[in-house]
């Protein structure tokens, strides 16, 4: 049986010191597991690691082939508690330079929700879900 959980997303960094400053310009702040080679971020949810991208690669044992801004087929979301935190959410993100992709605007499944991509063009959604259900540390666990 495998355990149905995600504990940790590592996103694979070209340049480290520039999306470590990103995340810390979001507010987010580091754990004390964090070193010179690689960031750790606590999230309500899950741990979210920054790592040197060819080191990850080598690491997982495959060759290393996507240039910079390649489009992963991942997005990784920020789900909040009401509508009109999309929009103040993206209006603080806005604030760091990131590329705001879709700018807030109600969604056909009846939630609110925009894009924003990180320097190295990692996808994150903002987004307002009606039924979502969140536990005392903020994490989303049924929506």
């Amino acid at each position: 049986m495998v355990p149905q959980r995600v504990s940790l997303i590592t996103i694979g960094a070209y340049d480290l010191p520039v999306l470590r400053g990103f995340y810390q310009a979001l507010g987010w702040e580091e754990t004390e597991l964090s070193s010179d080679q690689y960031a750790v971020f606590k999230t309500a949810g899950v741990l979210l690691s920054l790592f040197p991208i060819a080191d990850l690669a080598k690491d997982a044992g495959i060759e290393f082939t996507n240039p910079p801004g390649t489009f992963h087929g991942v997005t990784f979301a920020i789900n909040v508690g009401q509508p009109e935190q999309v929009d103040s959410t993206i209006e603080s993100i806005r604030t760091t330079g990131a590329k705001i992709l879709r700018e807030p605007s109600d969604a056909f499944w009846g939630g609110r929700t925009a894009y924003f991509a990180d320097p190295e063009n990692n996808l994150w959604e903002v987004a307002w879900n009606p039924s979502a259900i969140f536990d005392e540390r903020g994490a989303m666990t049924s929506f």
